[in-house]
């Protein structure tokens, strides 16, 4: 009776790490604020980035304000090599990062484990 116990539990947490890792998790996408010719959006880095995707208008310089409330070293860099930048992020403090949207696509962040993403849209 105890093996089955073990291996229904052993099934189940095998069947989370799947749905963790591989499964379609839904994200909050959120457009930044265009004032006086510039786009500027807030994101929280706390187990994560929030918002995970940002929309961004293209030819409108940007600027991506992290700010970090996370403890973990996973989180304490931002990623972004589509376009170069590797920043470090110190413990909340705002940390401002100019995106170049010259060029539409869609491209990913990271952390610097490149275990939490981002995606950043520019159309």
């Amino acid at each position: 009776m105890i093996k089955i116990i073990v291996l229904i539990v052993g099934l189940a947490i095998i069947g989370f790490i799947g749905w963790w890792f591989f499964g379609k998790h839904t994200t909050e996408e959120v457009a930044a604020d265009v004032q006086d010719q510039q786009q500027e959006i807030d994101i929280e880095v706390n187990g994560g980035y929030s918002p995970e995707t940002v929309v961004l208008k293209q030819g409108v310089p940007a600027i991506l304000n992290f700010t970090r409330k996370d403890a973990s070293s996973c989180l304490d860099r931002v990623v972004f090599s589509d376009f170069g930048i590797n920043q470090e992020l110190p413990r909340n403090q705002k940390e401002a990062i100019t995106i170049d949207t010259t060029t539409p696509g869609e491209y990913q962040w990271a952390c610097g484990m490149d275990m939490f993403h981002g995606k950043l849209i520019i159309k």
